[in-house]
C-alpha cells in the first residue's frame, strides 16, 4: 500500500498522469518552439505570443464550422488543412507585426517587452469584438474521437496520440530547418554575427522577419492542436505564456534540445503533482524548483556557445 492506494492502483494513477503529462509536454514544446525561435535567436521578448496561438485556434473553430455547413463530406480531413490556414494566418500577422514595430525595436528587449504586451491586449479585444467573449470549441472528426485501452485501468485518448504526433513531426521539421538548411545557416549567422552575416551578403532584414514570422507560425499550430484538448476563448493564450516562457529559459534560450528537455519535465511534474494537490500548488512547486535551479544555473539545461 501506499497511501490509500494498493501498488497497482498507484501505477495506474502515475501511467495515466504520465500520459496527460506527455500531451501537456507536446502544447510546451509547440508553443515553445516558436517563442525559443523568437526569444533564443532574436531576443524579442513576445508578449502577444499566446494571442498567436489563439489566432491559430480561431482559425481552426472558422474552419470546422465552415466545413460542417458547407462540405460536410470533408470533415473528417478538414483538420489537416485548418493546420495549414492557421499557420498561414499567423505567419502572415507576425510578418506584418515584425515590420510594423518590432524591427525599430531591436536590442531593446523592455521595450519589445512593453510593445508586445500592448499588442496582447489589442488582440485579446479585437477577439472578444469579432468571435464574443464566450469560449467556443471545435468539432473533431470521428477517428479522433475516443481512445484506445492499453490496459483494464488505462486508456490512452486518440486526439492525445494526434497532439503527440504532430509535435514530434513540426519539432523533426524545425530542426531540419534550423540546422541542415541554407534558411537555417543563415539564421544562425545572423545570430552569431550580424555586422559579419550582412558583409557576406546575407539580407539580415529579411531573415529577421522570416524567423519572427516563422515563430509565429508555429505557435498557431499549437493553437490548432490546442483546441482538441480545450475550448478557445480572447484569453486563452495567456494560461501558457507563462509556462511557456519557463520553459524556454529553464531549458537555455536557442538550444532546441534544451526547450524539448525542459517542456518534458515541467509538463510531467505538473501533471502528477496536480494529481495529489491543488492545480496553483503543484504551479508554484514546479516554478520554485525551476527557480532554485536556475540559481545554480542561470543559463539553463543547455547553452548555445557563442563566439563573441
Amino acid at each position: 500500500m501506499i497511501g490509500d492506494y494498493t501498488y497497482s492502483e498507484f501505477g495506474s494513477i502515475l501511467a495515466m498522469q504520465g500520459f496527460a503529462g506527455l500531451i501537456l509536454f507536446s502544447v510546451f514544446v509547440l508553443m515553445a518552439l516558436g517563442l525559443a525561435i523568437i526569444f533564443g535567436q532574436m531576443g524579442v521578448i513576445n508578449m502577444a505570443h499566446g494571442e498567436f496561438m489563439i489566432l491559430g485556434a480561431y482559425v481552426t473553430y472558422l474552419c470546422s464550422t465552415f466545413v460542417s455547413a458547407t462540405i460536410p463530406a470533408f470533415f473528417p480531413y478538414y483538420f489537416f488543412v485548418a493546420m495549414i490556414l492557421a499557420f498561414c494566418a499567423a505567419f502572415a500577422l507576425g510578418v506584418l507585426v515584425e515590420w510594423a514595430m518590432i524591427r525599430h525595436l531591436y536590442k531593446r528587449p523592455l521595450d519589445t517587452l512593453l510593445a508586445t504586451w500592448g499588442l496582447s491586449l489589442v488582440l485579446q479585444q479585437t477577439y472578444r469584438t469579432v468571435f464574443g467573449a464566450r469560449e467556443v470549441g471545435v468539432s473533431l472528426p470521428d477517428w479522433l474521437i475516443g481512445s484506445l485501452p492499453v490496459t483494464d485501468v488505462v486508456e490512452v485518448p486518440i486526439n492525445g496520440l494526434f497532439v503527440m504526433a504532430l509535435t514530434f513531426v513540426i519539432t523533426a521539421v524545425v530542426y531540419l530547418l534550423m540546422y541542415r538548411s541554407n534558411w537555417g545557416k543563415r539564421v544562425r549567422a545572423v545570430v552569431q554575427n550580424r555586422t559579419m552575416a550582412g558583409a557576406v551578403g546575407i539580407n539580415t532584414r529579411m531573415t529577421d522577419r522570416m524567423t519572427f514570422g516563422l515563430g509565429c507560425g508555429i505557435a498557431g499550430i499549437a493553437g490548432s492542436a490546442f483546441t482538441m484538448i480545450g475550448s478557445t476563448g480572447p484569453t486563452s493564450g495567456q494560461q501558457y505564456i507563462v509556462d511557456t516562457f519557463l520553459v524556454v529559459v529553464f531549458g537555455g534560450a536557442a538550444s532546441l534540445l534544451g526547450t524539448i528537455a525542459s517542456a518534458f519535465t515541467i509538463s510531467q511534474a505538473q501533471s502528477t503533482m496536480e494529481f495529489f494537490m491543488s492545480g496553483s500548488m503543484a504551479k508554484v512547486l514546479t516554478l520554485l524548483a525551476v527557480v532554485g535551479i536556475l540559481m545554480l544555473r542561470p543559463q539553463g539545461l543547455f547553452t548555445l556557445k557563442i563566439r563573441r
